[in-house]
Order: structure tokens, then sequence, then C-alpha cells
């Protein structure tokens, strides 16, 4: 008999029938509350009415008409409807399906517009799976090991991850600008560099915010030494931080913004954004594919835009996510395994360490596991899989929170008693 790859293994045992808002139901109807959001791509909820509705039209008319090929509607207006929320200036886009592949094509737009070899990348960064996208992430061995060579030019610069370095916020933003400067003078000279990329929170490598010194210290580098920067908007972006953009919280402008997860409400769809004169460095042959910008995920990712305007969910996820932010650091505040609670809008987690301060993935598995037996699904990151993340739809609202901080203190209790094993 065939099956899925042995590697395929589900984070939860629910056998998914079918979702509605913040709900996942299993093939017996019982209803979880879904704090995962499919990696945080359900944005509008789990089957939004008027995103369903679009899909259904577009469905009957044209499932697929090839962008290099034909020019279709959906597509169309969807260019228009991100012209509306992009950031001043970046008035050219270019669709892919994946966060790997958009991430591919702003590293190759950016090598070709400058031509540099060299992408600098920052500790902890998670920027997907194919293989220029695995070289540039170091959130964990997982994502990158067993196929090398890796791509080469790739060179790595400190995160301003001040738990991580028991430092505070300040402490580390200074060294991890430092080691940026020493990086340009030792490894990789600014006229070999083409582009610095960066989530505005590690993803994979652990819901870590950065900050506005840093972000700003990393604009002023790549202005003064003539490199891009790069904004990996992948999981941030639409909404999900409280701001439309995540970089947003940083008062800084990306030269090339990447974008992919919650655009298309579950539909495959990502893609990137630079200003006119920039993308048309990009050499002629250099941008294409047969899937990207689909009729259907273009269709649904209208939809998805005009419900994340109309039901205004940017300030929905800000308002909730602080919320639940207080729930959470009032767990946290009672179970000195807990480290830390972090994160922005509704893309939240905890961190579990042991008594010396150590990562516990231990106790994180065991308190997501304990989550599913009270009908909460969650998933981990973190290089050590310690960190228990939430990133619920931004459809969320107070009931659902606190019925989700319900049974995550039911959970962590459980999970962090003696009969669990400590």
């Amino acid at each position: 008999m065939t099956a899925l790859s042995p590697h395929l293994r589900q984070a939860t045992p629910v056998v998914a029938a079918r979702g509605e808002g913040v709900h996942l139901f299993d093939q017996d109807g019982r209803r979880y509350l879904d704090f995962t959001a499919g990696i945080g791509v359900t944005s509008t909820g789990h089957c939004h009415p008027k995103v369903v509705a679009a899909a259904q039209e577009q469905v009957g008319s044209l499932i697929h008409g090839q962008y290099t090929t034909v020019m279709h509607e959906p597509l169309r207006r969807l260019v228009g409807k991100l012209g509306e929320v992009l950031p001043t200036g970046m008035d050219s886009l270019f669709f892919t399906n994946s966060g790997s592949e958009a991430v591919e094509a702003a590293l190759r737009l950016a090598r070709q517009a400058t031509g540099r070899p060299n992408v600098i990348v920052c500790h902890g960064g998670f920027h997907g799976r194919t293989v220029a996208a695995a070289s540039m992430t170091t959130s964990g061995t997982r994502f990158r090991s067993g196929f090398s060579p890796l791509m080469s030019g790739v060179v790595v610069t400190p995160f301003p991850s001040a738990y991580r370095y028991g430092w505070d916020e300040e402490t580390a933003t200074r060294f991890g600008l430092k080691e940026l400067d020493y990086t340009l003078q030792t490894i990789s000279s600014p006229a070999d560099t083409a582009a610095i990329i960066v989530e505005p929170v590690l993803g994979e490598g652990g819901y870590v915010p950065a900050n506005p010194a840093f972000m700003e210290g990393l604009r002023e580098r790549a202005d003064r030494h003539g490199f891009l920067l790069i904004l990996d908007e992948v999981q941030t972006g639409v909404g999900r931080t409280g701001r439309f953009w995540g970089h947003e919280h940083f008062r800084v402008a990306p030269d090339i913004l990447v974008t992919a997860k919650g655009l298309a409400s579950g539909f495959p769809l990502s893609g990137i954004a630079a200003s006119e004169e920039l993308m048309a460095k990009a050499w002629p042959g250099s941008q294409g594919g047969t899937y990207g910008a689909n009729a259907v995920a273009c269709a649904a990712a209208c939809a998805t835009l005009d419900v994340v305007r109309d039901e205004k969910l940017v300030e929905n996820a800000e308002v909730m996510g602080e919320r639940l932010r207080r729930g959470l650091e009032a767990v946290a505040d009672r179970t000195p395994g807990i480290g830390e609670v972090r994160g922005l809008g509704l893309m939240l987690a905890s961190e579990f360490v042991t008594e010396d301060g150590s990562p516990d993935p231990e106790t994180a598995a065991r308190v997501q596991r304990a989550a599913v037996d009270e009908g909460l699904l969650l998933l981990l990151c973190g290089a050590w899989n310690q960190v228990v993340r939430m990133i619920p739809a931004l459809v969320i609202d107070e009931t659902a929170v606190d019925e989700g901080l319900q049974a995550w203190a039911s959970a962590v209790k459980v999970a962090t008693s003696g009969a669990a094993g400590r």
C-alpha cells in the first residue's frame, strides 16, 4: 500500500473534517480551537464566507490563466488592492506560489540589481526549505542538513535575541549591529553584499521580535553601503502583528518585501514587491512560473484583503493580541518553567526552560500535547522546539481568546505537575 512519507508526521492527532472561523472539527464532530491557522495561513479564519464565495465564483469561470501567457482579471484586481496597503513607492509586484519561492525571487532580484554575490542573513531566521531558501535559514539544522553543498554566498550575522543572550534589549541590539559591521569588514565586504534579509519577528526561530533601533541600524547600513534591505514578511504580513506589515512597528521601509501565508486565506499565493525602478533591474526571463498568480488564488486574495479591511482585522489583531498576551503572562507568572512570553499582535509564544535556564523541549512538547486534550491546537518552534506558539486567525474574538487561555492554563498545569514526570 502507498502512504505518506514517514517524515510527514502531524503535530496533533486530529483528522480535520471541516473548519469554521477559529475552529476545526474532527470526523467525530469534536470542536478544536485552532491556534495554528495552518501556520499563519488562514488569516480570515477557516472558510470565511466571502473568501469561499469569491473562490467558488472564480472556479466556475477560469481556474488557471498562466500569467506570462495571458492576463486575467483577478490578477489585475489584486495588484490594485495590494497597491493600497504596500509601503509608499513599492509599486511593482511579482507573484509565485510559496514563501520559499518568493524569498528566492527576492534574492535573485537583489543579486541581479546590484551585481553583487553575497546575502547576509540573521541568525535564527527561517526563509524556506528549497535549496537557496534553506541556505539562508538558520533557525534549526533540521531545515538545512543532509543535502549539502548548500548555496554559497550566505553570511550569518546576529539577531538581537535578548532573552537567549541573557542581556537587555539595548545590549543585544548594540552587539548585533557591531557584529554586522565586523562581518562587513571581515567576511562580506559591502562591494560583495547584495542584500540583508530579515524577518520583523523570527518565526521558526522562536517568535522573537526585532526592535526599532536594530531595524533602523540595518536600514542605515544598507543605505550607506549600497546593498538592499529585504524584509521577509511571509508570516508577519497581512495584519498578523497588529499592523498590516510587521515592519511598520519599526519605522523602516524595505527595498524588497516578501509576502505569502495570510495573503489568500489558505490558497497558495506569494509574491515580492519593490519599486518599479528596482524591479526593472531583474534580468529578462528571470521571473515566471507555471502556477504563480493562479486565478482562484488571486480571487481569494482579493476577498481576503477586502475582509481584512472591512472587518478591521488589523485592529482586531492588536486588541485581541494584547488580551492574549496578558493571559499568557498571567500563566507564566505562576509557572517557573516559562522563561518568557513574547511576540507581536496575534503572533505570540511562551518559551519553556529548565531550572538553570536551558531550553526545555520536553516540557514544551508535553504542554502542546496536553493542549490537544483541552481542545486547543498549538505548534512548537525555536531551535530546540522549546517554544510553544499561538497564531490564531485574525477574526478571533474575546470569547475564543478567553477559551483558549483557559485551555492553555489547564494544559500547562497538567504538563508541569509532578505527575507529568518532571
